[in-house]
């Protein structure tokens, strides 16, 4: 650690010193040198009674371990006898740490002069979070502790040259005061302790902060700084050294209330029980209503279904380009064709019921205008080829919300089943214009894939009908944007544009026809990013570029040569894979995906987790496959087979069960306790596969 703070030769008021925040800041202060005054009236919480033993108490703990201490057992009104206290004790005052405003307004004007004079002073108040957002049925005490922060930051103004600083905190922290409200475990993780070193490096005399209010500045908050680990100490230290960081705006946040101020501190304490880093606050808790978007992750969409024909599945091949006049196009437009089969992006047809309908209107906080609703990106994933005919169910649910500033972006996972089996996942990004601003974090957990930097391996092009539109609208996307003129204009267009997700089936069966064969099975999912709008008239041309399976994508208005879907990918099964064969393992699609996320993103993985995971997985009793995640070496890798050497947890489960669980369908712990699976080593450690398995928001 780098050079210790020390306060030998200062003089410290601390009041209401004899518990809670007040105690572990005179306990501190006096384990560093400086020379204590503990005053406490040693009243109950309510106010009534007084007792000398709470002060004697903490100024004996401090003496105890060869500190300077005295108890003064006056009231705050008293402010005068309390500073005297000090300097017959002492000889001088240095640092007042104060609670409610008419007392931190006696002891501040009783100790001011001593300050001039002596050309150095430092002032702690401490307001809360009922001050800063209001709370119900604290008028009063909201007031009191609001009318202190105009108090600090006037005498921070006063006190500036006379090298007197004063400063604000608002902590919440586990206390007689919050014991009866709050769980133990989150009482214990909000230790007074770990307020104590913020106050200490704010009372310092390198620390030249004045007129700051911490938990908040400028009214927003920073996304400021974990500065301890779970069972560790923390250190004025080390908030001297990350201070730069804690008070950094970028991506700042604004709580709008007491409940979303809570919620973004529980968010922290979770990070510290996992270890991890603080990372911008969550949407779940930071959104607000005044944007129109209220706290809706993980809020569900009505269950909806989708029955179909051969017909639509005819109808969605047509919208997106295909024509008898390529005779290798009939086996998408002839249901009597012998391998008559369904685009695999007809997928998005079954999965848009979910939102259509008044669905996402549904969820409570959605408060937007629909009308300012764009399509951003899409994600769709296969896990079995589609039927042709049939029944399916979507359940949809909001994976995210993220703040770009100018709008909002909503992505919302799909899942679709044809009974109970998954058929297919969709994720769509919408971005609404003009509900950004309300302080959420601004990516998600899938970062963008650029194409590679050289010529595209293969180009294919095909025009565009003056009436693709009003075709591929029949296959259930009926927004007006795209047929009624008057309606485009209002939208800023000259003429009606063509459907996004028609620009996405045009370049993913460009794909499946170049690298594919026309093969449906070969198709595994396909990510894109909406750029510009198409006209119905004018020419696609899909530029590819081929890396093992993964084809990288992008699609372009020939015409123009405007770029239309950026971030591309299409990824295919290799040709010797079959899909869901009746030998085969569901699970070996799953772990595919594992494979590419590491590829991604395995140098980070490998820093939050550090570990190796055996997998044996099973069919019948019996092991049917062997799979090795190590995230503990280099960037990561995936291989089949049993490790090497010795893995840090190994986990059995049944294939069946398997696709459950990834699935979100069996939870994971439920499935231990019934011995579906079962886990040999450390078991702490499997849970850090939710890096991996989570159903992360994939764009």
């Amino acid at each position: 650690m780098s050079v210790r703070l020390v306060f030998d030769g200062k003089v410290v008021v601390v009041t209401g010193a004899g518990g809670g925040l007040g105690r572990e800041y005179a306990l501190a202060f006096g384990e560093r040198g400086a020379s204590v005054v503990v005053n406490d009236l040693g009243g109950d919480i309510k106010g009534g009674g007084k007792s000398s033993d709470a002060a004697d108490k903490v100024v004996e703990e401090i003496k105890a371990k060869g500190g300077k201490a005295v108890a003064n057992y006056d009231s705050v009104e008293d402010g005068e006898k309390l500073i005297q206290t000090a300097l017959d004790a002492f000889g001088r005052i240095d640092l007042i740490h104060r609670v409610h405003l008419r007392g931190s307004f006696m002891v501040t004007r009783a100790a001011w002069n001593h300050m001039k004079n002596q050309k150095f002073g430092r002032i702690i108040m401490t307001s809360s979070a009922a001050g800063i957002y209001g709370n119900f049925g604290q008028a009063n005490y909201s007031a009191a502790k609001l009318g202190l922060l105009g108090l600090a930051n006037t005498l921070a103004i006063e006190g500036q040259k006379y090298n007197i600083h004063c400063n604000t905190i608002a902590p919440t922290a586990g206390s007689r005061l919050t014991e009866t409200v709050m769980p133990p475990d989150l009482l214990e993780s909000l230790k007074a302790e770990y307020v104590a070193p913020l106050v200490l490096w704010l009372s310092h005399d390198q620390c030249q902060e004045n007129g700051g209010l911490f938990e908040v500045l400028r009214w927003e908050r920073s996304q400021g700084c974990i500065v301890r680990n779970k069972n560790q100490g923390m250190f004025p230290e080390t908030v001297r050294d990350q201070w730069d960081n804690i008070c950094d705006f970028t991506n700042a946040t604004k709580p709008a209330n007491i409940n979303e101020s809570l919620a973004t501190l529980v968010e922290v304490l979770s990070r510290v029980e996992t270890d991890e880093g603080l990372a911008p606050n969550p949407t779940s808790a930071m959104a607000t209503a005044a944007s129109g978007i209220s706290p809706a992750v993980g809020q569900k969409l009505p269950e909806s279904t989708f029955s179909y024909s051969h017909t639509q599945c005819i109808l969605y091949a047509l919208g997106v380009g295909m024509s008898t006049k390529d005779d290798h196009h009939l086996k998408f437009l002839y249901e009597g064709h012998e391998d008559f089969s369904c685009l695999p992006t007809f997928g998005v047809i079954p999965s848009q019921a979910a939102m259509m309908d008044g669905g996402l209107g549904s969820v409570p906080g959605l408060n937007f205008d629909f009308t300012r609703l764009l399509h951003g990106e899409q994600y769709l994933e296969l896990f079995k080829l589609l039927p042709t005919s049939g029944t399916l169910t979507s359940q949809a649910r909001i994976a995210d919300v993220l703040d770009k500033g100018s709008g909002a972006v909503i992505l919302l996972d799909v899942h679709t089943y044809s009974g109970k089996e998954l058929v297919c996942y969709n994720q769509y990004s919408l971005f609404i214009v003009g509900a950004g601003g309300f302080g959420g974090k601004r990516t998600s957990d899938k970062s963008t894939v650029a194409h590679p930097n050289r010529a595209p391996d293969a180009v294919m092009t095909d025009t565009t009908t003056r009436d693709q539109a009003a075709l591929y609208r029949l296959s259930g996307d009926w927004n007006p944007l795209h047929i009624d003129p008057s309606f485009a204009a209002m939208g800023g267009f000259k003429s009606p544009i063509l459907h996004g997700l028609c620009s996405f089936g045009f370049a993913a069966r460009h794909v499946l026809k170049q690298y594919a064969n026309n093969d449906a099975s070969r198709f595994k999912s396909i990510k894109v990013r909406f750029v510009k709008p198409v006209l119905p008239g004018q020419s696609l041309q899909t530029e590819m570029w081929k890396e093992g399976n993964r084809i990288h994508i992008q699609c372009k208005v020939k015409e123009s040569g405007a770029v239309v879907l950026s971030g591309a990918y299409v990824d295919l099964h290799a040709a010797s894979d079959f899909m869901c064969d009746a030998g085969g393992l569901k699970s070996e699609l799953v772990f595919a995906e594992i494979g590419r996320r590491i590829k991604d993103l395995g140098a980070e993985m490998v820093k939050k987790v550090n570990a190796v995971f055996g997998w044996e997985i099973t069919k019948g009793g019996n092991t049917a496959a062997q799979w090795t995640i190590d995230l503990k070496t280099g960037a990561g890798a995936l291989h089949k087979g049993p490790y090497s050497g010795k893995t840090d947890v190994t986990i059995t489960v049944s294939d069946d069960d398997f696709m459950e669980v990834v699935q979100g369908k069996l939870n994971p712990q439920k499935a231990f306790f019934a011995g579906k699976l079962k886990v040999r080593g450390n078991i702490m450690l499997s849970q850090k596969l939710e890096v991996i398995l989570k159903d992360y928001a994939k764009l």
